[in-house]
């Protein structure tokens, strides 16, 4: 049986067509487009990573390829770690394999960031990198990464949100909400369509996942444009949770699928987007505050570029030891070749 889904698009002029998840088979073996689609906005990270960190981070690219496995290594992890950890009531995982089954699905985006972030710090301190350069230069990049992968949702049929009718649901943490979505709205517009098996489409429902990615492309050439503008190490990361939450936050309202913070019912990735949102925002205006209350109370300010000034530092005591051992060098050679001189005036005034 073809796992196949009908979508349509009906206020975007797009009749129904039939969407495949297996993209093709190699023997036994079926490749679904979702892995496709995952494996994609991985390769893209990279290779944005790459080029940031070449052009702007000064980090080459063998170490951003160590990076990068452990980030992806990491962040799989997490992303099913996390999931299984908040459906233990939904789902059997007393066979272990069941735990790491992700061909089957089930994976959480924050659960991801969290393992990715780990992986990144780890990463460098081995290899004796500023992990703040290291989050600047991969943020953009996941977060064109999370873009691609939604397409994967499309292709399964699967992350939309309540059904499109005269109105429709959302909700803002514990409080429900009724929305105009009939004939002239943009929710009725954007409907989709949706169902599985070939049966007719009945139902249209938010395309969340379409939403999502349109507003990481939005956020990933936001970033993008600001990047060479950015003050201290660690703000284009912080710009990227903050855009990101804030986002996930609101979107996370119209998806049927959530997960929930165990014992109530509160979204837990419309927390985490507060919280991220919250804490950049925080994050970045103190950065950009301080200097200016540090001067309004007379205080020294610190030198911006500290870091650079001691390697710089450290560069010129190295120059001038080798320039004074060279030096040493050369006055000793001389002093040799001048006693070697009076040593054969002397032999020439004995014979």
């Amino acid at each position: 049986m073809k796992l196949t889904t009908n979508i349509s698009f009906p206020g975007l002029g797009i009749d129904a067509f039939s969407v495949d998840k297996v993209a093709f088979s190699i023997g036994p073996l079926s490749i679904r487009w979702y892995a496709l689609m995952i494996t994609m906005g991985i390769v893209m990270a990279f290779v944005y990573a790459g080029w940031r960190g070449k052009k702007n981070e000064g980090v080459v690219f063998d170490d951003i390829i160590d990076i990068g496995l452990w980030t992806v290594l990491l962040g799989v992890l997490g992303a099913r770690l996390y999931y299984v950890l908040t459906t233990l009531d939904d789902y059997d995982y007393s066979n272990i394999i069941k735990v790491f089954a992700i061909w089957e699905g089930g994976l959480a985006i924050y659960g991801g960031i969290i393992g990715g972030c780990i992986g990144i710090v780890i990463a460098c301190l081995i290899k004796k990198i500023k992990w703040q350069k290291a989050f600047d230069m991969i943020g953009p990049g996941v977060m064109l990464a999370q873009a691609i992968g939604r397409w994967g949702n499309f292709f399964n049929g699967e992350a939309y949100g309540y059904p499109i009718a005269e109105q429709t649901k959302y909700y803002f943490f514990n409080t429900e909400h009724l929305l105009n979505s009939g004939e002239g709205t943009f929710f009725h517009t954007m409907r989709m369509g949706v169902s599985h098996f070939n049966q007719p489409i009945y139902t249209y429902y938010h395309p969340t996942f379409f939403y999502e990615c349109v507003w990481n492309l939005v956020g990933f050439g936001l970033i993008n444009l600001f990047y060479k503008h950015k003050k201290f190490d660690g703000q284009i990361a912080l710009m990227y949770f903050g855009w990101y939450g804030f986002g996930r936050m609101l979107i996370e309202g119209f998806r049927t699928d959530s997960l929930y913070v165990p014992g109530t019912t509160i979204r837990i990735s419309q927390l985490l987007g507060l919280v991220c949102f919250v804490v950049s925002v925080i994050w970045i205006a103190t950065m950009y505050l301080l200097p200016v209350i540090r001067r309004r109370l007379g205080l020294a300010e610190p030198c911006v570029a500290t870091e650079a000034a001691a390697e710089q530092t450290e560069e010129n005591d190295v120059s001038a030891d080798t320039e004074s051992v060279a030096e040493s060098v050369e006055g000793a050679e001389t002093t040799q070749e001048i006693n070697a001189e009076c040593e054969e005036n002397e032999n020439g005034t004995a014979d």
